[in-house]
């Protein structure tokens, strides 16, 4: 894992609700996660690890937290089965109606993501 990011943890994840980590942060988490890796050499993105499903429509990592096109398809990335892990694992039980807002939304979105990809991980690696 990059050195300068947050390891994928319960209190990376309730910092990440509760606005405390920068919305690049998460992002950066994101593109981590899903293979993105910038070449200061050549100033650009190598996308050689990233699913073929993101980086055909993304050849450069989207803006997850101010784009709803891409956070739907992030959404749609989980399986049914794993739509309720912020619920499930974090007992998140959503914002409030006030707290509510597109932002706060695509974060919880990301954690969800998250969850579900340690939870893909720990199947695919059983140790």
């Amino acid at each position: 894992m990059s050195a300068d990011l947050p390891e994928l943890t319960s209190e990376t994840f309730w910092a990440i609700l509760e606005e405390k980590i920068a919305d690049e942060i998460v992002n950066q988490m994101l593109w981590y996660h899903l293979g993105y890796r910038y070449d200061p050499a050549t100033q650009q993105w190598e996308v050689s690890q990233v699913d073929e499903m993101w980086a055909e429509i993304y050849p450069e990592p989207p803006d997850f937290i101010g784009s709803r096109p891409a956070t739907i398809k992030l959404t749609r990335s989980i399986p049914k089965e794993n739509k309720q892990l912020l619920k499930e694992e974090l007992g998140f039980g959503g914002y409030t109606v006030d707290e509510l807002n597109p932002r706060r939304t695509r974060r919880a979105t990301a954690v969800n993501w998250f969850l579900n990809y340690l939870k893909q991980s720990a199947t695919s690696n059983p140790e």
